[in-house]
């Protein structure tokens, strides 16, 4: 699947009406050092009140036992936009999301290399008719939380629950960001589509042949041709189960979305919201009879020794605060009001010495450092259908190639990521499949070629202010759209030097992050800044982000070329090997010559964990396993 968020995204929030504000210049600045001084100064300011803020006195209180609510507190540097699996799509809301309701696969949470299981599912897919029939059999005796919406009865998970959420994709009305997962690949479905959008309503109980409940525990699909992908999103939220009886009682009229009301089958369940500021889970009194993974090597035996057979969850409570600036996050971590946090690339320095080894002080501590590279990818894209960034011809290409050539990566590196991040080289990050190791089609920072470009294609200072106009004489000026964070802050500063220096203007508006979600959605913004990360380990997560047919939702770029769109519907109809992986080569080298995005990094992503934090592994896939982690109360209060 997914998710978005700066400085990554996958998946972002639904398409809204969001009226674009009017954009707001970042001029010139004091110095980084000395900004970065008063940052420091306030957020020092803010420590207490964050210690206090986020349970610190009661957490720093000598409380121990066995009857204590053991509580899991974590930070999210980015507001969430509501908990509707199939109406969401940034990257914090659904962690929360993977919290509370259940797909039919997932990941082995211990195993390396990744695997892919069943979890509600009760095998794995039973595939036939050269890849056209699936068939998934789920388990028994899985029950959803108590909700008013079941009268008082328990209500158990049924094959039926999983096809309404997949209609749900389907249906015009929901406006769902990853109808792409089903839209126009089912056996019957556009016959029931089509209806809905002449008269405004999905009928939930038209007969589908390709979606199919042949008894109460039992799925069949029926595609009108392969799709290999499709496994890999039975793994992602977009396709776990709802209940038709919450989404028809509290669903919104204009869409049914549910976002303030989510009810699942998981291990948690939504305890209270304020809106950008915190969300509290509950562990579920009724979730199913889960135990935590005996570990098959030696290091995860022991290391997990005091968890290995325990009930899951291990904690009654999850207390996730909204901390957007990243020095009030590791102050709160340092206070241990944090149980965890990823820490922010701009701030390693903190917590990393030169060989990005834990420093003596945290080590000390027992903090725990984790690293991966993320499956993630960060970049910068062009509007596609915007007169100025946007179009096909050799002018507009042309330019579009310029602001790439110009664009220093290197001091992205070393100044905003403090080096935590690698150069990215195509669409397709570093192990996930479809990355090719040969491969690099990233344009390299060349200014000289950036002015020698603009200059043959008539980018040039025209009246003598200083700045290149446009072919026809109108004056060039590019908007970009950015949070109003520290880090945001600086890379709008590289981004404004580096077309200063070929003679580029560039104003940067600014939004909070779920606005600028649904602007980017309804094709509002010339430029944005974005990054998606994999969550069903496939490289199709990011070769869908250029397919045409995904305009409106995933595709923020608005980019629409046959050619492209032609090799990606290829690529779903071949497993994974070889002949895909040259498809998606293709690919790379058609987003190279057109440069609808400006390809920037991958990030390598650093956690750090308390000592009382048990149960917890960095997993690529599934960046908040809440299921699987714990605290030790008596170790909390003793420390």
């Amino acid at each position: 699947m997914r998710r978005e968020g700066p400085p990554r995204a996958s998946n972002s929030a639904p398409t809204g009406g969001s009226e674009a504000a009017k954009p707001r210049a970042w001029g010139d600045h004091t110095s980084r050092r000395i900004r970065t001084r008063s940052v420091r100064a306030f957020a020092a300011l803010m420590a207490i009140a964050l210690f206090v803020a986020l349970g610190g006195p009661e957490r720093a209180s000598a409380q121990a036992g066995a009857s204590q609510v053991k509580t899991l507190h974590v930070a999210f540097p980015v507001a969430e936009t509501g908990f509707d699996p199939q109406a969401t799509s940034d990257l914090y809301s659904d962690h929360v999301q993977r919290a509370i309701f259940d797909t039919l696969y997932g990941f082995d949470y211990l195993a390396r290399p990744y695997k892919r299981v069943p979890r509600i599912a009760a095998s794995m897919p039973q595939i036939e008719d050269g890849g056209r029939t699936w068939t998934i059999r789920i388990r028994q005796g899985i029950y959803f939380a108590k909700d008013p919406a079941f009268d008082g009865k328990k209500r158990e998970l049924t094959a039926a629950d999983y096809v309404y959420a997949w209609k749900r994709l389907l249906d015009p009305r929901v406006r769902s960001p990853f109808s792409w997962y089903l839209q126009g690949k089912i056996v019957g479905a556009d016959a029931v589509i089509e209806a809905a959008r002449k008269s405004g309503k999905f009928d939930y109980d038209a007969p589908i042949e390709g979606l199919s409940v042949p008894d109460r525990y039992t799925i069949r699909l029926k595609l009108k041709e392969p799709d290999y992908i499709l496994f890999g999103y039975m793994c992602s939220s977009p396709m776990a189960a709802v209940a038709r009886e919450v989404i028809e009682r509290y669903g919104d009229p204009a869409n049914s979305w549910t976002m303030d009301h989510p009810v699942g089958t998981g291990p948690f369940m939504l305890k209270s919201w304020r809106r950008g500021q915190q969300i509290v889970l509950d562990a579920n009194p009724d979730f199913r009879d889960e135990r935590f993974p005996q570990a098959t090597d030696d290091a995860d035996r022991k290391r997990f020794a005091a968890v290995q057979g325990k009930k899951l969850p291990l904690v009654d409570r999850i207390e996730i605060s909204i901390m957007e600036e990243a020095n009030p996050r590791l102050l709160a971590f340092e206070s241990r009001a944090l149980d965890y946090v990823n820490l922010p690339q701009e701030l390693a320095d903190r917590a990393l010495d030169a060989s990005n080894k834990l420093k003596p002080e945290y080590a000390a501590r027992g903090v725990t450092l984790w690293r991966i590279t993320q499956p993630a990818l960060q970049y910068a894209y062009f509007n596609m259908q915007d007169p100025v960034v946007g179009g096909y011809t050799n002018d507009k290409i042309a330019l579009r190639r310029a602001l790439v050539l110009a664009f220093n990566k290197d001091e992205l590196i070393r100044v905003v990521y403090q080096g935590q991040a690698l150069p990215a080289t195509q669409p397709i990050p570093p192990n996930v499949p479809g990355h090719d190791d040969t491969l690099d089609v990233a344009a390299k920072y060349d200014p000289a070629a950036a002015k020698a470009l603009l200059d043959k294609f008539g980018y040039v200072d025209r009246n003598g202010d200083g700045w290149r106009d446009m072919p026809d004489g109108k004056p060039l000026s590019l908007t970009m759209a950015s949070t109003p964070s520290t880090r945001d802050r600086e890379i709008d500063e590289i981004w404004q030097k580096n077309l200063k220096a070929i003679g580029v203007r560039i104003e940067f508006m600014k939004q909070k992050w779920p606005d600028l979600l649904k602007m980017g959605k309804a094709g509002q913004l010339q430029t944005w800044r974005i990054g998606w990360i994999n969550a069903y380990a496939e490289g199709d997560a990011f070769a869908q982000l250029l397919y045409g047919g995904n305009i409106g939702q995933t595709n923020y770029a608005r980019f629409e070329l046959s050619a492209y769109d032609e090799l990606y519907r290829a690529s779903r109809r071949l497993p994974d090997g070889p002949e895909r992986n040259k498809l998606y080569r293709k690919m790379s080298e058609l987003v190279a010559a057109y440069n609808p995005w400006a390809l920037h990094v991958y990030t390598v992503e650093s956690t750090l964990t308390q000592p009382w934090v048990r149960g917890y592994k960095k997993h690529a896939y599934w960046e908040q396993p809440w299921l699987y982690i714990g605290v030790d109360n008596a170790q909390l209060a003793a420390r």
